[in-house]
């Protein structure tokens, strides 16, 4: 079974998350802050997925996470308007950044990327 862990707040995401993983198969363990993520990197997940309107420093939880584990895929979303944020969740180390809406539509092919 593939793993996957977020960072996220949002009840809503998190329910679709979790509801999508089941029905693929794939683990999801969901933190609020960038302490619980980095406490749930064990065993390593295939991906981290952030939510970057999260109100808990989403971009310094990204920052924490990098340089931990250079090698992990973080995928993170937000609103589409929020350029700047998005330049700063990649130069903090996502390896993605989309907009909530592809990311929402993308979710399913995302987590399938994530199964062993």
């Amino acid at each position: 079974m593939g793993r996957v862990v977020a960072l996220m707040d949002d009840l809503f995401f998190q329910m679709k998350l979790a509801e999508t993983a089941k029905q693929l198969g794939v683990e999801v363990k969901v933190a609020s802050n960038a302490d619980a993520l980095l406490s749930l990197m064990e065993p390593q997940p295939k991906m981290v997925i952030v939510d970057l309107n999260s109100r808990t420093s989403p971009v310094q939880a990204v920052q924490k996470l990098r340089a931990s584990n250079k090698a992990i895929r973080i995928i993170g979303f937000l609103s589409h308007v929020q350029r700047e944020l998005a330049a700063e969740a990649l130069a903090a180390g996502c390896n993605e950044v989309m907009p909530r809406s592809s990311f929402t539509q993308n979710l399913a092919e995302l987590l399938s990327a994530a199964k062993d």
